[in-house]
C-alpha cells in the first residue's frame, strides 16, 4: 500500500491521522527560546493560549530532513507520496524534494500550494486514491491536478499579525483597527496569501465568504470545510450561514487551524475551503 505523508500544516487531529493511516511530520513552532513540535508537545489549543499570553511573536520552522527521510524509508515497495505545505510559505517542499531524490524511485513529493484545509483536502484525496489501489505516481499526478481547483478564503479578526509580518503598513494597521476592518484573505494559485477585500466587521466578512460560493461553486464530490483559529464560536456561526444556503457542513467539518497559518493571522478568524466544481 502506498504511504501517504503530510506535515502538521494540514491540520489533521492525531486521531484522524491514525484513522486515515496518514504519516504526519510535525513542524516546529518557537515562542522566544522555547521550541515545540506541533501536535507532539504543542496542541492547537495550547498554541492559541501561548499566542495570547506569551508576549512573543511565534515563528515556525520546516520539518526536519531526518523526519522526512525516516518517513520515506519506512514506506514499502509501493512507495510514498508526501504532500507538503505550500513552498512559498515554507522550505519544507524543497527539503522534501532533496530527501526524496536520495530515496530512489517510488518517493514522490507534491507541493500543495496551500495550507490548512486546502492541504487537507488534497491529502484526503490521496488517501482515497491509495485505498482504491492507485500507484504512487498516479496519486501524485492526480493531486497535482486537483490543487488547481482548491478555493480558500478567510476573514481575519485582527490586523495585528499581518502588520507584524510586514504585509500592511503601520498607518493601515492603526486606521483599520480603529474602523474595525476585518481583512478577507485568500490563498492564491501559487500559495501566496493575498488580501483581496476588507469587511466592516466579522458578520459582513462572513457574508462575503458566503457570496464567494455563488461565484465559485463547490464540487459536490469533495467536502466543504469551515476553518477557525482558536475560536470555534465563529466557525459555528459561519457553518450555520452555509447550511441556510443549502450546503452540508456537519460538525466534523469544522477545522481548527494550527500554527503554520495561525501564526500569521492570529486567533478568532474563520474561513471556508473547498474544491471548485
Amino acid at each position: 500500500m502506498v504511504k501517504i505523508i503530510t506535515d502538521s500544516a494540514a491540520d489533521f487531529e492525531p486521531w484522524e491521522l491514525e484513522q486515515k493511516q496518514i504519516h504526519c511530520i510535525p513542524l516546529t513552532v518557537c515562542f522566544g527560546d522555547q521550541e515545540y513540535q506541533e501536535n507532539v508537545n504543542l496542541s492547537k489549543e495550547e498554541f492559541y493560549h501561548l499566542l495570547k499570553t506569551s508576549g512573543e511573536n511565534p515563528k515556525t520552522a520546516q520539518a526536519s530532513p531526518q523526519a522526512m527521510a525516516g518517513a520515506f524509508q519506512s514506506a514499502g515497495e509501493d512507495g510514498a507520496v508526501y504532500i507538503t505545505l505550500a513552498s512559498v510559505l515554507s522550505g519544507t517542499y524543497q527539503t522534501a524534494c532533496l530527501v526524496a531524490s536520495q530515496m530512489g524511485p517510488g518517493a514522490y513529493v507534491v507541493d500543495s500550494r496551500n495550507a490548512t484545509g486546502g492541504q487537507r483536502i488534497l491529502v484526503e484525496h490521496a488517501v482515497s486514491l491509495r485505498d482504491a489501489g492507485k500507484s504512487a505516481a498516479e496519486i501524485a499526478r492526480s493531486v497535482e491536478l486537483l490543487r488547481e481547483r482548491v478555493v480558500l478564503y478567510a476573514c481575519i479578526d485582527t490586523l495585528e499579525y499581518l502588520y507584524r509580518g510586514g504585509r500592511i503598513s503601520h498607518t493601515v494597521y492603526k486606521l483599520g483597527t480603529m474602523a474595525q476592518v476585518k481583512p478577507v484573505i485568500r490563498v492564491a494559485e501559487d500559495g501566496h496569501i493575498e488580501v483581496p477585500a476588507k469587511a466592516m466587521g466579522m458578520r459582513k466578512g462572513m457574508e462575503m465568504l458566503c457570496r464567494r460560493l455563488e461565484r465559485q461553486a463547490p464540487s459536490p464530490e469533495f467536502p466543504l470545510y469551515v476553518m477557525y483559529t482558536g475560536n470555534k464560536a465563529n466557525a459555528k456561526v459561519l457553518a450555520q450561514k452555509l447550511r441556510d444556503l443549502g450546503y452540508a457542513v456537519p460538525g466534523e467539518r469544522l477545522i481548527n487551524v494550527g500554527a503554520a497559518i495561525g501564526s500569521h493571522i492570529g486567533s478568532d478568524a474563520c474561513g471556508i475551503v473547498y474544491i471548485e466544481a
